[in-house]
């Protein structure tokens, strides 16, 4: 028996469980860097957080009500639109790490924003992202937390469409 069809082989609950214990690692990798490396982040990537989070507990919420087929493609819908909004969040700073602006602006800080500015009007500055959405901290095998970030959304896109095409 391969890989894949013991995969095929498991229920559901468990893969979203296993989804949930990825986007849990990846976030408290993330804090580890903050708190512990000392890299602060940049208003893009607390909104990459904000939409692992929103994964983990699609995830989570799916493992624990166990849904059957339907109820699981609703499930990996949701994980896959929050992932898709997550890349694309990740795949706008790695654009920027690329070709970084001219003249970096500092941008005031997320929290700022949003208690300042409504809604509508903070996430155009956040997606811009400021002068340090550019910067590159730190890196692993050539990737930056930007780059792994995508990588890592591109993963969960594609576990979500799996689970929306799997006959089990």
């Amino acid at each position: 028996m391969t890989v894949y069809q013991r995969l095929c082989r498991l229920p559901a609950r468990t893969l979203y469980f296993a989804l949930f214990a990825s986007c849990t690692g990846l976030l408290g990798f993330g804090l580890f860097l903050q708190h512990v490396v000392g890299l602060e982040p940049c208003p893009m990537c607390i909104m990459q957080r904000y939409a692992f989070v929103l994964v983990a507990l699609l995830a989570l919420v799916a493992g624990v009500h166990g849904p059957g087929r339907a109820g699981g493609r609703v499930y990996a819908a949701l994980i896959g639109l929050a992932a898709l909004g997550g890349a694309s969040i990740a795949a706008r700073q790695s654009w920027m790490q690329l070709y970084p602006p001219e003249i970096p602006e500092c941008g005031p800080g997320l929290e700022f924003m949003l208690e300042s500015f409504p809604l509508a009007e903070s996430l155009p500055m956040i997606f811009r992202g400021a002068g340090d959405c550019a910067a590159v901290d730190w890196t692993f095998l050539g990737l930056s937390i930007a780059n792994w970030s995508l990588v890592s959304f591109g993963a969960v896109i594609a576990f979500a469409a799996w689970m929306l095409l799997r006959r089990a």
